[in-house]
């Protein structure tokens, strides 16, 4: 009786499964980055309206009549419209960025397991 098993090769294992999940690996770095550039976005845009807010209470408090109140107050909006319209500028930049991340990875991935079975079968024949 002959003996058809071969030996087990955990080198061979363990190069396998990097090779085959490092397009995963991959995705999750740049996707904790993008996560973490959000965040910092969203941080930004608190502090813009936060920043507001507290010129618009000095404003407020300076104010010697209602006409300097508004006026100062127009001012302080318009700023804001200004740096909310460049912070959705960025957001729409960092969407695209991510967005383009998001489809090379799917690329690659589809890639990879269309070439995959080729090596496979070339390699045993």
């Amino acid at each position: 009786m002959t003996d058809n098993r071969t030996s087990f090769d955990p080198n061979a294992w363990f190069d396998a499964y990097r090779e085959t999940f490092a397009p995963v690996y991959k995705f999750q770095q740049d996707g904790f980055k993008t996560i973490e550039r959000f965040t910092r976005f969203n941080y930004s845009v608190a502090g813009d309206y936060l920043e507001s807010g507290i010129q618009q209470a000095q404003a407020a408090l300076a104010a010697k009549n209602p006409s300097d109140f508004l006026a100062k107050g127009a001012e302080i909006g318009s700023k804001l419209g200004e740096k909310i319209s460049s912070r959705v500028q960025e957001f729409m930049n960092m969407t695209t960025e991510a967005q383009g991340q998001f489809s090379q990875f799917a690329s690659e991935a589809v890639n990879r397991a269309a070439s995959t079975p080729t090596k496979k079968v070339m390699a045993n024949a």
